[in-house]
């Protein structure tokens, strides 16, 4: 979809900018515009991890469902009586060994 309106105001200082790119560049004014909005769109969304920190980019999931997050969420069932702050602790401290 694509909307054309003329009631944007734009500093000048940033439209010269804009055109300075799209002729170094290339291509059009309206191109390079959409390009820098859908970076800032994306730099601004909220738990996106940069991909620098991705290691393993071709199986991840930047937007999992409720089922695959409850499949990593760690949910166990434990017998009852069972104390979890004293598990929690014991491992703290290594007892286990």
């Amino acid at each position: 979809m694509v909307i054309t309106t003329n009631n944007i105001k734009i500093k000048p200082d940033l439209l010269k900018a804009i055109s300075r790119i799209a002729k170094r560049e290339n291509m059009t004014e309206t191109k390079v515009l959409n390009d820098i909005i859908e970076k800032g769109i994306e730099s601004k969304r909220k738990n996106k991890i940069p991909e620098h920190f991705i290691a393993n980019k071709d199986t991840y999931n930047s937007n999992p469902t409720k089922k695959e997050l409850n499949s990593i969420v760690g949910i166990m069932e434990a017998p009852e009586g069972f104390d979890v702050v004293e598990a929690v602790n014991d491992a703290r401290i290594r007892k286990w060994e």
